[in-house]
């Protein structure tokens, strides 16, 4: 989640487990736990493939951060003045506010490290956006009214309960749009294949569907709203036959093992070079994925695997246009909203009948 939701969870969890006994001081020391995990954001793992997928590592490990937890409630127990909190409440206290950061980032599309060091993917639950302002606006509510009267817990207390409503609303959402898309991909015979189930920006009415099944990338968009109509799927070609390629790096391989199978590879000329670009159709949207990373080259022969991957720019366009769509469509089902309308022609395989 954005730095500021992360910095609201933990206010809000320092003010319920200690606000009544530190007052103010439970809030701001909470905030500060809260966005503790992300300060990995500063390490340089030396490329931009392993910096993405080394953030949210070491620094969101459970075990690692039940042990600070532990090594901070000693401390605290030992040498904080307020002498009558028991180590137990101080263990509670930290491990709170460090452990539901992580915990919190899992439930988005991006994944977390919760396991680390087993060498086990990204634990990802995606039930929220990654900025969400109907999460996030409780908690800030209730560390205001806690900063600005004094009582360190009511005010948490209250804006932590309906966030956390909020969340099961959002997994609420989330199990209708999976029952009503069942039969669809039963429909298409791929009712086995990868399937990656998530909010659009910014709200939990409308969801992203992505589903890999070989060369085949298709999407579609189901809303809370949407009635009787039946979801229909726009294919794309995902450049399947480069994937090879693309594993016989170190670095693509990581990057497998990060988004794999929700990946798209291509050749583009960069430098003057045939560059192979991977892109992580994950994140973002259709003509709109952030995160691309060059992972070979080649000058008319065999490929090269890169030893230093870079992350290629976005292209540099307005999504005005697309968020405006994307808004109309969450409670107008009729609201005409073709994801392939963004996306290069070149990936198109087909589209429905009423793109």
């Amino acid at each position: 989640m954005d730095p500021v939701t992360q910095v609201a969870l933990g206010a809000s969890i320092g003010g319920v487990v200690l606000g009544r006994r530190l007052g103010r001081k439970a809030v701001l020391i909470g905030a500060v736990l809260g966005t503790l995990p992300d300060l990995d954001v500063v390490i340089d793992y030396g490329d931009a493939v392993a910096d993405i997928t080394e953030h949210r590592g070491f620094s969101h490990s459970l075990f690692v951060l039940s042990g600070l937890a532990t090594l901070l409630a000693l401390l605290a127990a030992r040498f904080a003045p307020p002498r009558d909190i028991a180590f137990r409440r101080w263990w509670a206290f930290f491990g709170l506010c460090l452990v539901t950061h992580p915990l919190l980032d899992a439930l988005t599309t991006y994944g977390t490290q919760l396991w680390w060091p087993l060498d086990v993917r990204p634990s990802a639950w995606p039930i929220v956006f990654i900025i969400d302002p109907l999460y996030t606006l409780p908690l800030l509510v209730g560390i205001g009214v806690a900063l600005v009267g004094g009582n360190g817990r009511r005010g948490p207390a209250w804006g932590l309960a309906l966030s956390t409503a909020y969340l099961v609303f959002a997994v609420g959402a989330k199990t209708l749009v999976e029952q009503r898309l069942e039969p669809v991909l039963v429909g298409h015979g791929l009712a086995e294949a990868p399937r990656l189930v998530q909010p659009t920006p910014f709200n939990t009415l409308l969801w992203r569907v992505t589903v890999v099944d070989g060369d085949r990338q298709y999407e579609t968009l189901l809303g809370l709203f949407d009635g009787d109509r039946a979801p229909e799927l726009e294919t794309y070609s995902r450049g399947a036959e480069l994937e090879p390629v693309a594993l016989a790096s170190r670095r693509g391989a990581r990057l497998d093992w990060f988004a794999g199978p929700f990946l798209r590879y291509e050749v583009r000329e960069l430098d003057g070079r045939e560059t192979l670009v991977a892109t992580d159709l994950r994140l973002g949207f259709p003509g709109f994925h952030p995160f691309s990373f060059t992972l070979a080259i080649r000058d008319g022969g065999d490929w090269q695997p890169l030893d230093v991957p870079q992350q290629v720019p976005a292209p540099a366009r307005s999504n005005r246009d697309a968020l405006a769509r994307l808004g109309a469509r969450i409670l107008n089902p009729e609201a005409s909203l073709c994801t392939s309308a963004f996306v290069a022609s070149r990936w198109v395989v087909s589209r429905p009948g009423w793109c």
